[in-house]
């Protein structure tokens, strides 16, 4: 029997849309795949604790989010892989670091270095630049001088050797003839440490001459009285060496009375001063 063509052409319209409705149903929706996709990661004993975003179109399956390790992160990308209806994935997932590395990224920054900071008290031996005498000096006149011995805090040079002292003539009065005593003060001022200037307090270092050629030398400020004539003497000129402390904060007094009973302290003699304020000084470079 011959079939009319107008009746072929039905027949193979309804096989089309036969098949296409077959394709449709057999095809999952975006949101099918992202659902399955999701159940299944939280499901499986390896990604369960993972945070994972899925997000499927046409498709394609795009996952972002963290997980701990590169094995959890392989786990999830092959379960949407395997997932019926997957074309390609996109995996965007993110390893955390190990905890140790956790720790060190947020660990705080090392403490800055600490200033420095040189004691009241502490002894600066410096030898003086000029000669001084309780006859020719001036009340006011600054004086330079450089650190004989260097200063150390901790174990560590804070101030070293030969950096250079001011210091300032606090009084001078020469000793008469026949009475009346003569008197020579001494202060330091400043001191350069690494090219920095400081402003430092020291205890006067007082030196007087009392008749019949008496001399004392002492600090005043709550210093121990004494001192020693460690360079310079009368007839010895420059170059003496520097002698040890007498008494605690005792001054180190360079010079001594000359036969026209003046105090004279030669250039180079060795004094001794005791700060009566602490020092400050910037920490020093590493």
């Amino acid at each position: 029997m011959r079939i009319p063509p107008k009746s072929i052409s039905v027949i193979l319209l309804a096989a089309l849309l036969g098949l296409s409705i077959a394709c449709s149903k057999s095809k999952p929706s975006d949101d099918t795949i992202t659902k399955d996709v999701e159940t299944k990661v939280a499901a499986d004993p390896d990604t369960k604790d993972s945070q994972v975003i899925v997000v499927a179109k046409e498709g394609k399956v795009t996952l972002t989010g963290n997980v701990k390790t590169p094995a959890v992160q392989k786990k999830v990308e092959q379960i949407a892989q395997e997932e019926p209806g997957v074309a390609t994935v996109d995996d965007q997932i993110a390893v955390e670091p190990a905890p140790e590395q956790a720790a060190q990224a947020v660990a705080p920054p090392p403490p800055p270095p600490q200033p420095i900071v040189v004691p009241a008290g502490t002894i600066l031996t410096v030898r003086v630049g000029q000669a001084l005498s309780s006859k020719t000096s001036q009340t006011g006149q600054t004086f330079l001088a450089t650190l004989a011995q260097p200063v150390s805090v901790g174990g560590v040079v804070a101030i070293p050797s030969r950096s250079t002292v001011s210091g300032t003539v606090v009084s001078a009065k020469a000793k008469g003839k026949i009475k009346g005593q003569g008197e020579l003060s001494l202060a330091l001022t400043s001191i350069t440490v690494r090219g920095q200037t400081y402003n430092i307090t020291t205890h006067v270092l007082e030196n007087t001459l009392q008749g019949k050629g008496k001399r004392t030398a002492k600090t005043t400020g709550g210093g121990a009285a004494g001192g020693a004539l460690i360079g310079g003497i009368a007839g010895g000129g420059k170059g003496a060496g520097i002698g040890a402390l007498v008494g605690a904060g005792a001054g180190l007094v360079g010079g001594a009375a000359t036969g026209n009973q003046q105090i004279e302290i030669p250039v180079e003699s060795a004094l001794s001063f005791r700060l009566s304020a602490p020092l400050t000084l910037p920490p020093q470079s590493q």
